[in-house]
């Protein structure tokens, strides 16, 4: 009991010591220094307009009433072209779809698909498309031959739809 009790006394006294080295609470020579930078910090804030803290990190940023859009014949045409793999996620909001692996008709190697519709143009660059296989990421030219046949299939339903 007593060897039980000494060991608390040694820790608590071991935690005091540690939280009276935290701080110096101005005295001394680094004290002075720490309340010099703290002072050009706010000098230099001052004359950048900054108002800056730890606490804008955890701000929300963002206009809550932006909303994102995507081009609707790319994603239908995604989901199209790709119907042979199961959708796992989905984010009409965002753009993206997630996939698991499916062998494609005709094929014998499994992939597995995220695509992002990053903008509302109907453009290759509003296509993102990551393909992977079992064994690591699929070839530049698979995944090419996938952002082709998404691409011609979303002008083909562009075109249907506007009776063009």
């Amino acid at each position: 009991m007593a060897a039980r009790s000494a060991a608390l006394t040694m820790t608590a006294l071991g935690l005091s010591v540690a939280l009276a080295g935290c701080g110096l609470g101005g005295r001394g020579d680094a004290g002075d220094q720490r309340t010099a930078r703290e002072y050009a910090l706010e000098e230099r804030m001052a004359e950048t307009g900054s108002t800056a803290s730890i606490w804008d990190l955890f701000a929300s940023r963002e206009d809550p009433s932006t909303v994102l859009t995507v081009n609707r014949y790319i994603w239908t045409a995604s989901l199209e072209v790709l119907d042979f793999l199961p959708v796992e996620q989905i984010d009409p909001f965002s753009g993206v779809i997630s996939t698991g692996f499916g062998t494609p008709p005709g094929g014998g190697r499994p992939y597995r698909a995220t695509i992002a519709v990053t903008d509302a143009a109907l453009d290759a660059r509003s296509l993102n498309v990551a393909l992977v296989t079992r064994n690591g990421p699929a070839s530049a030219e698979t995944v090419r031959a996938v952002e082709n046949a998404i691409l011609t299939r979303a002008r083909q339903i562009r075109i249907r739809e506007l009776g063009l």
